[in-house]
């Protein structure tokens, strides 16, 4: 299995107890959906397989895991910080129709004021909202995904169009 093969649910985030049992930080959306009997764990740019014997789905993102053959802390440290990964027949399907707004990564963003700012390079999710990082010359332009900010998306030519508030570009052109 490569990482080519496979897609990115999230990592190791510590241990509990004694008997090898760890907790799994998702940085997958829809983490309960997945089907986890086995995981590749990055280790030295390789993905090793583990084997799930039991796991149970928190609240906040985490779940507790404990692996065949890790039966001791000891065993279950090593992994600590590592990158899961599941292959990708496992991948779930998503509805055509489910928009989500890190669907916008790579759109160009063009304002009505300013014309091309640049492509959003990342969007961050704050507990208000929604906020899109973008390459403006060299320099990182964010702005709030807000309805009243957005005129229009087009997902076949993958252009978003905004009109943000007067002078907010202004600041990072400076």
């Amino acid at each position: 299995m490569t990482i080519d093969q496979s897609f990115y649910i999230g990592y190791i985030s510590k241990t509990r107890g004694l008997k090898g049992e760890v907790q799994l930080f998702f940085e997958f959306e829809e983490y309960e959906s997945l089907n986890i009997d086995v995981v590749f764990v990055e280790v030295n740019k390789k993905l090793v397989p583990y084997f799930v014997d039991t796991i149970k789905f928190q609240k906040n993102s985490t779940a507790y895991v404990t692996f065949e053959d890790v039966d001791h802390i000891d065993k279950a440290q090593v992994l600590v910080r590592k990158k899961l990964y599941l292959s990708n027949d496992k991948m779930p399907e998503r509805d055509p129709d489910d928009f989500r707004y890190t669907d916008l990564i790579g759109f160009l963003v063009i304002d009505e004021n300013h014309g091309e700012l640049g492509q959003i390079t990342d969007i961050q999710e704050f507990p208000q909202q929604f906020v899109a990082s973008v390459n403006m010359d060299g320099k990182e332009l964010m702005f709030p995904l807000s309805d009243d900010l957005i005129l229009g998306i087009d997902g076949e030519e993958e252009i978003i169009e905004v009109e943000l508030p007067e002078g907010l570009v202004d600041l990072y052109k400076e």
